[in-house]
């Protein structure tokens, strides 16, 4: 029986040779370069040769596209499949088994040829020990090799493949492929990368360089506003709607709530406009009273921005609180959405990174409301929209992210204008 593999761009084969002939190899490349793609391709032409192949991923979630395409790809030799179990085995003998690096122990009582370690620069803290502890002992019993790639994510000693890339006594045979190593991609496309991007941003994830956010505020205000000036609200917007994040407990008397109302503007004028915006601090239970209220704000901005498609919802992370939120919305008959898998599980740096080509680009603004209001919260009389989107950096400690409205923020404009990452 015949497997079809992909064929891979010029930009690819030397790495992929590569990895054949060096024990531990670290890949560094750029956004779309097709790193995924490659490593896929890799593990089917091995497992089909017989070898065994340990997949690890950051999250289930992430594995999981990888899974299907594998078993799309090896279908025709595939002797028992498991998206459960996370292997697939292979008539030949060979066989790909996935593990998430959320467990310390993945890997571990396993032995394999070749292991894949996908994404990792995604995997903040502690990858170093469960590659040392529980991954590398799978490699010896074959003598066998090691293949981790991802895209840099800041300058960060705690994080391993920033460690493997940059001290070169570790052993790893570092390789670099920026996105413009693709050439499949267009060049027209690639050349306008640098306008498109923060300059930072664009180092990291097209050059695929180490960079130093440390200082760094990631939002400007000024790219919120139009010479040094909010905007007025919207006349005659396409539709508003509202985006809620509920917090996990973070060690305070009760949780941190944020909302933020937009105004959508499909065809003319700010795309996208943030009318007002609220954070409060009250029990998880009491969240379902705050609802309506939400949804009465969103009726009112729909009378002052005579909104042609008028409310279209409330869009609710579906985690913690946020779970009974949505039921008792519906119950109500009140407009809500969960937000989508695909944002939660990209993480605040992440989404922030996604979304940056919009604000950037000066395709969202603040309204004069939003700008001059003030609220208390946590003891302070200020205006937290402002102070937590502007204030946020990139690289901090995820206890130092505020991220009550930042999430809201990042969520709004992905689930309206879409995120460079195709959402």
């Amino acid at each position: 029986m015949k497997v079809n593999l992909p064929k891979l761009h010029t930009g690819q084969v030397g790495f992929a040779r590569a990895f054949n002939e060096n024990r531990l190899s670290v890949l560094r490349c750029g956004r779309r370069f097709g790193k995924t793609t490659m490593l896929e391709r890799c593990a089917a032409k091995w497992s089909v040769k017989r070898e065994r192949i340990g997949w690890f991923g950051p999250t289930y979630s992430l594995n999981i596209p990888t899974y299907k395409r594998l078993y799309r790809m090896l279908r025709p030799v595939i002797e028992s499949a498991s998206k459960i179990d996370r292997i697939i085995e292979l008539k030949t003998g060979g066989a790909i088994e996935f593990w998430t690096l959320q467990d310390e122990d993945a890997g571990r009582s396993r032995y394999y040829d070749k292991v894949i370690i996908d994404e990792a620069s995604l995997i903040d803290k502690g990858l170093k020990d469960i590659w040392e502890q529980a991954i590398a002992p799978t490699l010896l019993d074959r003598n066998g090799k090691a293949i981790m790639a991802g895209t840099p994510k800041g300058m960060d000693s705690d994080n391993f493949f920033y460690e493997a890339c940059m001290d070169k006594s570790l052993g790893w045979l570092e390789m670099h492929a920026p996105t413009s190593a693709n050439p499949i991609l267009s060049r027209e496309v690639l050349d306008k990368l640098p306008e498109q991007y923060p300059a930072l941003v664009y180092q990291q994830e097209y050059l695929a360089e180490f960079v130093d956010w440390n200082g760094a505020s990631f939002f400007g205000l000024d790219s919120l506003l139009i010479e040094h000036e909010p905007v007025e609200y919207p006349y005659k917007t396409d539709q508003v709607f509202a985006v809620v994040d509920t917090a996990s407990k973070d060690g305070m008397e009760h949780d941190g709530t944020g909302v933020i109302f937009y105004a959508r503007s499909k065809y003319a004028g700010i795309p996208l406009v943030i009318l007002d915006w609220d954070v409060v601090q009250i029990q998880a239970s009491l969240l379902i009273d705050w609802l309506p209220a939400i949804h009465a704000r969103l009726e009112q901005l729909v009378k002052e921005t005579q909104a042609r498609e008028g409310n279209v919802g409330i869009w609710i992370e579906d985690k913690d609180s946020g779970i009974s939120l949505i039921q008792s919305a519906s119950r109500q008959g009140l407009p809500v959405a969960p937000i989508d898998s695909v944002l939660t599980s990209q993480g605040k740096e992440g989404r922030a990174i996604a979304v940056s080509p919009h604000v950037h680009q000066g395709r969202v603004k603040l309204s004069r409301y939003a700008y001059d209001k003030i609220t208390n919260y946590r003891q302070q009389n200020k205006n937290h929209f402002i102070d937590q989107i502007c204030g946020f950096r990139m690289g901090q400690h995820r206890k130092e992210h505020k991220k009550d409205l930042l999430d809201c923020f990042t969520y709004g404009i992905a689930i309206s204008l879409g995120d460079a990452y195709g959402f």
